[in-house]
């Protein structure tokens, strides 16, 4: 139910982003998902490939700063109130949410959305018992 995610720690500098994602295109490894942050100094790419430890390696060996992490792929209504639904399951059950993210395509007639949280495995308790449905790292790669 988890789905493997990397983040690259990265510099606020033109070309940085392209980069990452050339040595990604060069070895063949799909994005299938991706967030940017930034403060002023540096910012964080975080992405779901479908290699993560191929595109760990690859990023490492460009020079890059590289973290694996774990987050959750969430099937969201695509209406309206899906979200605020999945949100209010989750403050009832007093989860945080670190944060989130959209996937970019649907699975079925759902959004897909990412979800960081403190305790992923009590946040996919609450989920599925509250009747939402949680996708495996496989069906991500998948969509």
């Amino acid at each position: 139910m988890k789905v493997d995610q990397i983040a690259v720690f990265l510099e606020n500098k033109s070309g940085r982003l392209a980069a990452i994602t050339k040595a990604l295109s060069d070895n063949n490894i799909n994005i299938r998902a991706l967030s940017v942050a930034d403060t002023a100094d540096f910012g964080i790419l975080r992405l779901i490939v479908d290699d993560t430890d191929k595109a760990t390696r690859v990023l490492k060996e460009e020079g890059f700063t590289v973290a694996k992490g774990v987050v959750i792929a969430v099937e969201v209504a695509d209406k309206p109130g899906g979200l605020a639904r999945v949100l209010s399951v989750l403050h009832e059950a007093e989860i945080n949410v670190e944060y989130m993210y959209a996937f970019v395509e649907k699975s079925s007639e759902n959004a897909v959305l990412i979800f960081r949280f403190d305790d992923p495995d009590i946040a996919i308790t609450i989920l599925q018992n509250a009747g939402i449905k949680i996708l495996t790292g496989e069906e991500v790669r998948a969509i």
